[in-house]
């Protein structure tokens, strides 16, 4: 399908009001398309379906789930435009959400000091007043702006439209591979990738890299852990470390997702003690935002190593299932003629309320510059 009759038909879903998620994977030229044959609302019950899962960030249970046995699915290679765009919507982001945030803040560090927990995510969220809504041309400028990162447009009319461009990985499974990224730590992007680091963030990158091996340990072998290095993100630059490992042969999907979700990097630890003051605080709901996203048991076909060894094997391919999660950061929602921007940042005892206020400033500015 080339990418004029790969946009149209999107297109033509979203007037007609189907659901459709059409992604493109890090690295990647080829974009995907899922669109679902009609307007249900189909959810996962376990895990073990096969489709596009879209999961909110509290009730893991109410995940909408665009099935691949009821859509149509198609692909396409793009090329990144030219694309000079520099979005100044207007916002609400005021004096009184500013103070409203530190406060918040505070708090979290009174708590953690007060030994209720060790760490805490705290987001806002930011009513924003676009030049133009239309899904598709955003869309492309997140694919023009950020190529490293998982960039998608999900619709259902029934749910809503979204918009994103993750940096963070949340799990991948190929067979019984396992690979996971503890992502955390936030500065903005000056032009190199030689930056310092402050005790608070090292910190705030090892709880989450602990708290995912303590998690899986019963679930995995063979671990292996990368060193933690610098990576960039659109304006921003975070502290990454990869874990990957074996699966038991008798791990299942859902346990591992409900054992890790939602992690240190978007709620906090201990994660019952966070989260609890998360939805006790925050005085919004996140819905969608820092849940997950992604494909749930797509097949994969490999060709085996080539060889003089094995060379009447090559025409032997092995399938196997792939899941591929990816947690729902930098996005935005749409709800009539505005924009809602979600952003947060992890707080720890360190924290500076300040800081962390203009944390959530910055990560504002990579959705802002597409709007």
């Amino acid at each position: 399908m080339t990418p004029e009759t790969f946009f149209n038909r999107i297109e033509t879903q979203y007037k007609n009001n189907l659901p459709f998620i059409v992604y493109r994977k890090p690295g990647e030229s080829k974009l995907l398309v899922l669109f679902q044959e009609d307007d249900v609302i189909h959810e996962t019950h376990d895990f073990s379906e096969k489709g596009f899962v879209f999961s909110p960030f509290e009730e893991t249970n109410k995940s909408v789930l665009i099935p691949f046995t009821e859509s149509n699915f198609f692909s396409t290679n793009y090329q990144v435009e030219v694309d000079d765009y520099k979005g100044s919507p207007a916002s609400n982001a005021n004096e009184a959400s500013k103070a409203f945030h530190i406060n918040l803040v505070e708090k979290g560090v009174a708590a953690i000091k007060n030994n209720e927990f060790k760490k805490v995510v705290l987001s806002r969220k930011e009513t924003v007043i676009p030049s133009e809504v239309n899904p598709l041309k955003i869309f492309k400028r997140l694919l023009n702006k950020y190529a490293s990162a998982f960039v998608y447009c999900f619709y259902h009319p029934k749910v809503g439209l979204w918009l994103g461009a993750t940096p963070e990985t949340l799990i991948k499974i190929e067979g019984n591979q396992f690979s996971i990224m503890a992502l955390a730590g936030t500065q903005d992007y000056n032009g190199s990738l030689d930056v310092v680091w402050q005790d608070k963030e090292i910190q705030e990158q090892k709880f989450v890299t602990d708290y995912i091996v303590d998690s899986l340990k019963n679930t995995l072998e063979t671990l292996t852990i990368s060193p933690t290095k610098t990576v960039k993100a659109g304006n921003l630059v975070h502290l990454k470390t990869m874990i990957s490992a074996r699966l038991k042969s008798e791990t299942v999907l859902k346990d591992v997702i409900t054992t890790i979700h939602p992690t240190p990097a978007v709620c906090g630890l201990p994660k019952q003690a966070s989260k609890a003051f998360i939805l006790e605080n925050e005085h919004y709901k996140r819905e969608f935002y820092s849940g997950f996203l992604g494909e749930l048991n797509f097949e994969t076909t490999k060709a085996p190593r080539s060889g003089k060894r094995n060379i009447e094997n090559r025409a032997y391919a092995i399938t196997t299932k792939s899941t591929q999660l990816y947690v729902n950061l930098r996005c935005m929602q749409f709800v009539g003629a505005e924009a809602y921007i979600y952003v947060g940042g992890g707080v720890t005892e360190s924290s500076n309320p300040l800081s962390e206020w203009q944390e959530t400033v910055s990560k504002s500015l990579v959705i802002k510059s597409v709007l």
